[in-house]
């Protein structure tokens, strides 16, 4: 399922979710056990706030939480961090498709719950946990969140306990720019092209890969490359992109996957029947 489907179908679910609490007071208290021998009792307050018990210690907290327009919040308990113990969840809608997202987690050395937020790292699109959907099969947490007509999802892993970015999309609009130099089949259902990137938990890139930007990859997954055919006589393939001269050149009819781009240039990748694989960047804006 392309996630833009998926989206629509959470956000039906949290507006039913919300009609749920409105009929239930019930909701506005959740109690569940954040650490082996402690119980958090956590109320809703007015504006979205959350008043944390904790037992037995009897200690005391106010979570700032979220909240819709409206003042409602939606209440869980989740295992966020695959530790066997649930974490508070706080979920609230935005607007009219997004769905904010505040997590508690015990901490041990503190007494307390904190909240869980991710490592900064440049190349997230939703700036936090949006729409929060929790993969224990993968250890995946995705983010999903609507940015004018576009939706996206960004993975998060841990290390330890750090949450870190784990994989992200920077949507590209170079479709009409690259298709006289190479031509990707695209279907009625296909998205803009999108650079996907996997990163490790210092930041760092570990692969990348063009693709379609609505189709989320497979957590744990090798990402997939989209592939087109050279529509020129004679391509050049540059080494780095700004180079200014090659000896390298793709000819018509030859495939190509798409693995990156910067400022215009695309990076591709050819296997060539006698050399194996080559890499180099096409300059699209000649």
């Amino acid at each position: 399922m392309k996630h833009r489907d998926a989206m629509l179908a959470a956000v039906v679910m949290g507006l039913a979710a919300t009609c749920a609490h409105a009929q239930d007071a019930d909701q506005a208290r959740l109690q569940l056990e954040v650490a082996a021998g402690v119980q958090a009792q956590a109320t809703l307050q007015d504006g979205g706030g959350i008043a944390v018990v904790l037992a037995p210690s009897g200690k005391r907290q106010v979570l700032p939480g979220v909240a819709d327009a409206d003042g409602n919040v939606r209440l869980s308990a989740e295992d966020v961090d695959f530790d066997g113990h649930p974490e508070l969840v706080a979920r609230a809608s935005v607007g009219m498709v997004n769905e904010a997202v505040a997590v508690y987690r015990f901490d041990p050395a503190r007494q307390q719950l904190v909240a869980l937020e991710p490592i900064s790292t440049e190349g997230a699109q939703c700036g936090g946990l949006m729409g929060l959907t929790v993969d224990a099969t993968t250890r995946t947490l995705s983010s999903s969140c609507r940015g004018g007509p576009m939706w996206y999802v960004d993975q998060y892993r841990y290390d330890g306990a750090r949450l870190y970015l784990y994989r992200a999309e920077r949507l590209l609009m170079l479709d009409d720019v690259l298709e006289p130099y190479v031509f990707i089949k695209q279907t009625a259902d296909s998205g803009p092209l999108a650079v996907w990137s996997t990163f490790d938990p210092d930041g760092n890139v570990l692969e990348t890969a063009i693709g379609d930007g609505l189709e989320t990859p497979r957590a744990g997954s090798p990402l997939r490359r989209i592939s087109g055919h050279v529509m020129v006589a004679r391509l050049p393939l540059y080494s780095q992109p700004g180079d200014a001269t090659t000896q390298r050149y793709l000819v018509r009819d030859d495939r190509v996957e798409l693995l990156d781009e910067r400022d215009g240039w695309m990076q591709v990748r050819y296997d060539n029947p006698t050399r194996g694989a080559v890499l180099g960047w096409v300059n699209t804006q000649p």
